[in-house]
């Protein structure tokens, strides 16, 4: 019996013989793969151990997540996504997703592992795109006098170099890689909500992105609605929600902090500025392009 069914039938049982049920609650909230020195991003090593304990509650009618991601890693979100659908499908559990701020780009991926998504009237839903970018200094080391010294083996290993021109070749193969995880991220999307969809391709799949009811009449959503009201309205007054949260001690936050960490773009070129400075930078540019 496939999630989205059981959870239409679970509606039907009366409320009165709904009491006690337990949906465990797991929020996902973060830029997926990118880390700052002292706040990882979201990743799957970050996140399995809390997702396998939320799908091995006991007595549980069904599992909510808690999205609010501006994107990131395309490889992380769908690692994520995947291991949703694979614990749904064991547990036979239902996933019911709630978008806080924003579930763009990588975020909405993950979104997409829920057999039903409900957001806010003013949550950010879409944005179902890749987006790669660099910085260009040639300008730069040419009017302060530094002399660029570089030596590789491998013609395109110095590609896209942020204190090189830019070369119309290094650019031509990054797209026709974008245009491949691109072709993956629709293909994730269309199997995941099927005939909900409603929009055209040449509107859903641009890297636009839009409000809460606007993306549920395309489909990208099923519903407005906040977390309390919806399981309460679905399994009763007395519905039990823990919260499923990530281990805590000075050991978990160590390992977990070395496992998860990842960064969406390398900057390796820029030799002379901080990491912790490059990544919270890029944490920042993410969430402002969706107004946060």
């Amino acid at each position: 019996m496939s999630g989205r069914i059981k959870a239409a039938l679970i509606k039907l049982v009366p409320k009165r013989w709904q009491r006690g049920a337990v949906v465990p609650v797991v929020r996902l909230s973060g830029v997926i793969g990118a880390v700052t020195p002292l706040k990882p991003g979201m990743t799957l090593a970050g996140v399995a151990k809390t997702l396998e304990r939320a799908f091995a509650v006991d007595n549980a009618k069904a599992v909510a997540l808690v999205v609010n991601s501006p994107g990131g890693s395309p490889v992380q979100s769908r690692q994520i996504y995947l291991r949703i659908r694979q614990l749904a499908q064991e547990k036979e559990l239902p996933v019911l997703v709630f978008v806080e701020d924003v579930a763009a780009s990588g975020g909405y991926m993950i979104a997409c592992a829920g057999d039903e998504i409900f957001c806010d009237p003013s949550s950010i839903l879409g944005s179902i795109g890749v987006v790669g970018s660099s910085f260009g200094f040639t300008e730069l080391i040419r009017k302060i006098g530094v002399e660029r010294r570089l030596y590789t083996a491998g013609e395109h290993k110095a590609t896209l170099d942020p204190f090189l021109p830019e070369n119309p070749d290094d650019v031509g193969r990054l797209k026709a890689i974008q245009r491949e995880i691109h072709a993956t991220f629709i293909e994730l999307v269309k199997a995941s909500r099927g005939e909900r969809l409603k929009g055209t391709d040449d509107l859903l799949f641009t890297g636009e992105y839009w409000a809460g009811e606007r993306s549920v009449a395309l489909g990208l959503a099923d519903a407005v609605g906040d977390l309390r009201s919806t399981l309460r309205d679905r399994f009763g007054d007395k519905v039990s929600t823990p919260l499923i949260a990530p281990s805590t001690g000075l050991l978990s936050g160590l390992f977990g902090r070395k496992a998860g960490a990842g960064t969406t773009t390398s900057f390796d070129g820029i030799a002379g500025l901080p990491d912790g400075l490059i990544s919270a930078l890029e944490t920042r540019a993410i969430w402002a392009r969706f107004g946060f």
